[in-house]
């Protein structure tokens, strides 16, 4: 796979992860914990995925590197939303575990991209 396919299929996954998001927050109970939590998760969840695109569209590897950070940034408040959501008892692990899942295989992916990437910038 050339890194042309890869980051397209990246955008589409981020971009399903997104959509994922939306459609959780949209199911939450109607309390006010939710409601705050929530909000965040919408927030981070579907900035994964606008930050991504951005990282498609880097200029440099320092561009590349700060924008990955980004969405490594995001991803792990993504992953801290829905484990809050879960701990406070606001949702059920069963609910929050498939995102949860996708956020840590992102999270593991983008994380490695990002090492990858500062590494061979200081060479």
């Amino acid at each position: 796979m050339s890194k042309l396919e890869f980051a397209e299929q990246m955008q589409h996954r981020t971009k399903a992860f997104a959509v994922r998001a939306i459609r959780f927050f949209g199911k939450l109970p109607k309390t006010e914990e939710a409601r705050v939590l929530g909000r965040q998760l919408l927030r981070s969840g579907t900035s994964v995925a606008a930050n991504y695109r951005a990282v498609c569209r880097s200029k440099s590897d320092g561009d590349f590197i700060s924008k990955m950070g980004t969405v490594v940034e995001e991803t792990d408040e993504t992953l801290l939303w829905l484990e809050l959501l879960e701990e406070a008892n606001v949702c059920s692990s069963e609910a929050v575990r498939p995102l949860k899942q996708e956020s840590d295989e992102l999270l593991r992916m983008f994380s490695t991209s990002l090492n990858t990437a500062k590494r061979n910038a200081g060479r």
